[in-house]
């Protein structure tokens, strides 16, 4: 059974091999045309399956997490899964170019959203001690995009404070520390009830057109399709602004510290610099995606993160595979879908995924989708290991 299993990946992955092979060698203004299709593709989706005169597509339809009994929003589903694919990419500068592992990522994610939550809603002790202050109207709070900057300022900031004592440890030991700063900022949310409300949260997060209310025509509550093609923007955006940089000086510099750190060190790369810049900028991709959860459920508190979605973050990057853009947002789209659409199975979801990630990491270490050079790299370890017993 192993070895069909296996004998089916080995298929899939020439098949994918052969596709990408294909797809680099065509002229780049087909590559142009292709990107773009995708895109629109994407902005699709809200609708994917439905026609005018309420027809619908079976094949597609049976997709939706609405086309079945109890099922959520496709739209709000979809939200979710463009919120996660956002986590994937920031953590994946951690973990896959950095090679950095961070089981506190949650704490940005909560920065993130407990930033336009602070500053942006009137429900908010922050707000209503500026008011005082500065004798300003009780419908006053800081704008929608402010807090924006606002929260990938504070993520940035304390992506460097947790990085700058700890990040000249390596391996489990910083992964340990990375845990318990993403409880930390549970627990001070928690417990800081003058700050953050504690276990009460904080309700009337704003979005792009201010506090929750009936007159928002766009960004309501209860139409997610605004908030999923604003949240795909946003995707796209980053994904963009990431792969220059991980073509950049600094990309390569990541690459040289994960795959050595003693050997980019004497290459003249300085690991402790590019490892705090990865740190930071993880941190605001953390904080954005956090940002974007606060607003569109307009209500948070500590219990919406805990350390169970920190984990899942993480296997978001492993399943998809390390290092490689694409299969980290497969991992995040496949770990926010399937969960809902097949809520038959919802007793037995953990199990399921313990499962699945065991078998994974068996079958395909490397992820669905791992970068090329990962690849290569997990190989050569193969091949060594093999060969190590021929050497004694």
């Amino acid at each position: 059974m192993i070895d069909k299993i296996r004998s089916a990946d080995r298929r899939r992955v020439g098949l994918l091999t052969t596709v990408g092979d294909r797809w680099r060698a065509l002229p780049k203004w087909q590559r142009v045309v292709g990107l773009l299709a995708l895109v629109a593709f994407l902005y699709y989706l809200p609708a994917l399956g439905k026609l005018p005169g309420n027809l619908v597509i079976p094949g597609l339809n049976d997709l939706r997490t609405d086309s079945i009994d109890g099922g959520n929003s496709w739209a709000g589903v979809l939200f979710v899964c463009a919120i996660y694919v956002l986590v994937a990419i920031g953590l994946n500068v951690v973990v896959g170019l950095a090679g950095l592992l961070d089981l506190g990522y949650i704490g940005f994610f909560a920065i993130g959203a407990y930033s336009v939550a602070l500053f942006g809603s009137v429900n908010s002790p922050v707000v209503k001690w500026i008011q005082q202050e500065f004798d300003l109207p009780p419908t006053w709070a800081v704008t929608w995009t402010i807090c924006l900057f606002i929260a990938i300022v504070l993520t940035m900031i304390s992506g460097v404070l947790l990085g700058w004592p700890t990040l000249r440890l390596r391996g489990d030991y910083l992964a340990i520390v990375t845990l318990g700063f993403g409880e930390i900022i549970r627990i001070v949310a928690r417990n800081a009830t003058g700050l953050t409300n504690g276990p009460v949260g904080i309700s009337a997060i704003p979005g792009p057109e201010g506090a929750p209310s009936a007159d928002n025509k766009v960004f309501g509550l209860i139409d997610a399709k605004p908030w999923y093609w604003l949240a795909i923007t946003f995707v796209l955006i980053m994904v963009f602004l990431v792969r220059r940089l991980e073509r950049s000086r600094v990309g390569r510099a990541w690459l040289a510290v994960r795959e050595d750190e003693d050997a980019a060190a004497v290459m003249g790369v300085y690991p402790f610099k590019f490892k705090l810049w990865a740190f930071a900028i993880g941190a605001a991709l953390g904080g954005l995606s956090g940002f974007l959860f606060g607003s569109r459920n307009a209500f948070i508190d500590p219990t919406q993160f805990n350390a169970n979605l920190s984990i899942l973050f993480v296997a978001m990057v492993v399943v998809g595979g390390s290092g490689n853009m694409i299969g980290v947002s497969l991992g995040a789209v496949l770990l926010a879908y399937l969960p809902e659409r097949f809520r038959d199975f919802a007793d037995y979801r953990w199990l399921v995924f313990g499962l699945a990630m065991v078998l994974v990491m068996i079958l395909r270490p490397q992820g669905l989708i791992p970068s090329r050079r990962r690849a290569r790299e997990l190989k050569d370890r193969a091949a060594e290991a093999e060969e190590a017993p021929a050497h004694v």
